[in-house]
């Protein structure tokens, strides 16, 4: 038992020095890919499909602000203000869960991108926790512009489209600091499901995403990151 207890301590401690070695490595350098991108082209792989994949890195001052207040206002109208976790939004998506409505998961962009840059996709009690843990140390370490900047880069924006910079050009043929209002709520509004919903020619559901997102955007003003 004693020895058991010794080797799982060690590989705790393995693991908390990997964790904060990565999230250091990625405070400076760009993610190059995630667990996502490599889980979605596996699938194609093995179901017969053409293994397409887009994803350009950029710096976040070459990102249009437009997209960063329309993720704001579509997925963490909080983002600048918590810590990491907005408790009111998941307290409503729990009650909205619990009562058998469509399931929401109330979270923030923090854990989203601490989801997509360090685990895999599900919903067990493991990978949750695990996910808080990686909130943490990004809120801790990163801040929020770079969260925003890897979470910008990061992120499914298409079919095998990752990232501002290749949906920007995906969807509307154009490069990514130069995003309308309405182009940048176009590609807000698929986030929830985007190898689904199309950012442009879109369905009345979207339509719908789009102006509710623009409207919240014009109440977001200035975004001014701390230092």
């Amino acid at each position: 038992m004693s020895k058991l207890i010794r080797f799982l301590f060690k590989i705790l401690l393995w693991f908390i020095g990997l964790s904060l070695f990565f999230v250091v490595f990625f405070k400076f350098v760009p993610v190059p890919f995630t667990p996502l991108m490599v889980i979605r082209a596996i699938e194609n792989k093995t179901a017969g499909k053409e293994v397409f994949f887009s994803h350009d890195w950029e710096p976040i001052e070459n990102i249009s602000m437009n997209l960063q207040k329309a993720v704001i206002a579509s997925e963490d109208g909080t983002f600048l203000k918590h810590n990491g976790f907005d408790f009111v939004a998941m307290q409503k998506a729990y009650k909205s869960n619990e009562r058998g409505r469509r399931i929401k998961g109330g979270s923030t962009i923090s854990q989203q991108t601490a989801k997509n840059v360090f685990l895999w996709q599900g919903r067990s009690y493991l990978r949750k926790g695990l996910e808080a843990y990686f909130t943490l140390l990004i809120e801790i370490i990163w801040g929020k512009e770079r969260i925003m900047e890897v979470y910008l880069n990061s992120i499914e924006m298409g079919n095998g489209v990752y990232g501002a910079q290749a949906a920007t050009e995906h969807w509307y043929r154009k490069d990514a600091s130069s995003l309308t209002l309405i182009q940048a709520a176009g590609i807000a509004a698929i986030l929830p499901n985007p190898r689904k919903y199309s950012a442009t020619s879109s369905s009345t559901y979207i339509n719908r995403r789009k102006a509710k997102i623009v409207r919240v955007m014009r109440q977001v003003g200035k975004i001014e990151y701390p230092k």
